[in-house]
Parts: structure tokens; sequence; C-alpha cells
């Protein structure tokens, strides 16, 4: 049973948007930091990744951990009601991220992926984007 009412639940879902989220933007201030160079949401590359690195061909997505279904990570609970359509969703959802990886890296693009969960920490989030990005230079 769901403690809002259905159109309240509608509102809620409407405002869930794919760009600009605080993950992605923690993201794209470490790496502008670092003094990397990017483009945001190429529309032209499946899956419209949300930062591409056209010089070292690299498509970085920042990945929700509950849409996502990130491995053993608490956000990426299954909610209790609703839960046939919840799981038809999640299912699509990574059937869809290992199409577009399997497509990009046909086009010979390197695909990383950065959880919401590991954005919260400056210092790891530091660690793990230098190490993406310069694992091209080695």
């Amino acid at each position: 049973m769901d403690i809002v009412s259905p159109a309240r639940r509608s509102q809620i879902m409407a405002r869930i948007t794919g760009k600009g989220t605080k993950p992605e933007v923690a993201v794209r201030r470490v790496a502008h930091g670092l003094g990397y160079r990017f483009r945001l949401h190429r529309r032209d590359l499946p899956g419209s990744p949300d930062l591409v690195f056209p010089s070292r061909r690299l498509a970085l997505f920042v990945h929700g951990c509950f849409w996502h279904r990130h491995a053993g990570c608490r956000l990426a609970y299954n909610p209790k009601s609703n839960v046939e359509f919840w799981q038809a969703k999640f299912k699509g959802n990574v059937a869809r991220d290992a199409r577009v990886l399997e497509e990009l890296e046909g086009m010979g693009w390197r695909v990383a992926m950065i959880w919401e969960c590991e954005t919260r920490d400056f210092d790891s989030l530091c660690v793990k984007l230098k190490e993406i990005l310069e694992q091209d230079d080695k």
C-alpha cells in the first residue's frame, strides 16, 4: 500500500529528471576541477552519455543506484508496492544499460560508470575519476 495518493505519486515521479542531477553535477565539478574538458549528453551517441570526453573516446555515465540497480548498494532497494511494475522497470533499465554499453564499445568508445553512492565522498570521487580518465594515458 502506497502512503501517498496516486495523484501525489504522479507529481513526485514527474519531477525526477535524467539531466543535471546532484550526482552528475558533482562529477562534472570534479572533472572540470581536475582540468578535463567534456561534452554533456551527446545525443548522437547511444544512451546519450552524461559526460563525453571526445579526445579520450570516453563515455561516462553517472548512474543512480536505485534506477540502475547498483548491486549490493543500500540505495538500490525494492519498493514494496506495485512490485511487478518495478521489477519489469528495473529489468528493462539494466537491459538497456547493457545494450548501450555494447553499442558504444562496438563504436570504439571506452565506457565507464560512476554510481550515485560514489559521488558522496569528494576525495574518493576524485581518485576514481582520475583512475578512469588516466587509464587511457598508461
